[in-house]
């Protein structure tokens, strides 16, 4: 009898560690869950999409290292890509896109950085809709562009001067609320004393502009340059490469669209000779929310 019950009291402790031992197992099995699922968590990246084209990515890659979210090599400048980025501490993937089509492609991104002239045509504000945006000391001045060579040309003197009048500095300030900055520093009164508008009369320039803002100051030009009986004809472009090859075959006598960066890139990629007549203002880059409403995930 009193083997039956030693046998009963070291089968009954066996199962104890049986299922002790089974319990300790499940509770391991679901803290290395939780790990994983930790890890995971940590590991998830964010997209960001931007410009494709060379300057206006290393534009957007600097906003984003002023904001704090990438380090960039020190040498990066303003040629900078996504493989000049040295640290990404938040993990982010890069989606390279067509600047035209950013606003469109938003969605499908967590963020997307936008050149604000496509955010101002999509129907977004800069100064209220961006998350964070380029400060107004920008090195990104839109100009007004033209054939090397050219930039003395009395009707290019006479479109400078109306485009660098008060008047367009007042339109841009009270159409804009931010979102386009004038950097005239001495605006006129929309002539220029050294040109002869009397032999100018009956003239045609002929320009070539992106459609928001650039085409809608323009406006306010076509009227100035009216009064002196000089019709300025402007021709909307939606991408960035037409309005600087129409300008350099002579096609037309302008362009009003871009930076100087930009110029200067395309020059050396496409053996063209534009030049900046004069730099009228600034347009703010900015990141936007798509999938991702708040900056909560960068932080």
């Amino acid at each position: 009898m009193k083997k039956f019950v030693s046998a009963l009291l070291i089968l009954a402790l066996a199962l104890t560690s049986v299922f002790a031992l089974t319990a300790c197992s499940g509770s391991t099995q679901s803290a290395d869950s939780d790990s994983t699922e930790a890890a995971a968590a940590n590991t998830s990246s964010i997209s960001i999409a931007i410009p494709n084209d060379t300057t206006n990515e290393a534009r957007a890659l600097l906003l984003l290292q002023e904001l704090g979210y990438i380090t960039l090599k020190a040498d990066a400048g303003i040629t900078a890509t996504p493989r000049d980025i040295e640290d990404n501490p938040k993990n982010i993937e890069f989606a390279e896109i067509e600047a035209a089509q950013l606003p469109s492609a938003l969605k499908d991104y967590d963020y997307a950085v936008i050149n604000s002239n496509y955010a101002i045509d999509a129907g977004l504000n800069p100064v209220k809709d961006s998350l964070g945006i380029e400060g107004s000391a920008s090195a990104y001045v839109n100009i007004i562009a033209v054939k090397e060579g050219n930039e003395n040309e009395p009707k290019i003197k006479a479109l400078v001067a109306a485009t660098e009048s008060q008047k367009v500095v007042d339109f841009i300030t009270e159409n804009y609320d931010g979102a386009v900055v004038p950097v005239v520093e001495n605006p006129t009164d929309g002539y220029d004393s050294s040109v002869d508008y009397d032999a100018l009369k009956g003239e045609t320039i002929t320009i070539a502009a992106s459609p928001t803002p650039h085409a809608e100051i323009l406006a306010i030009v076509k009227d100035i340059l009216a009064e002196k009986d000089i019709t300025l004809e402007i021709t909307e472009f939606t991408d960035y490469v037409q309005p600087n090859l129409v300008v350099d075959n002579g096609e037309l006598d302008a362009n009003y669209f871009q930076h100087v960066p930009y110029l200067d890139d395309f020059n050396a990629e496409n053996g063209t000779a534009l030049v900046s007549a004069a730099g009228i203002h600034v347009e703010p880059i900015g990141l936007y929310g798509g999938k991702q409403t708040t900056l909560d995930a960068l932080k």
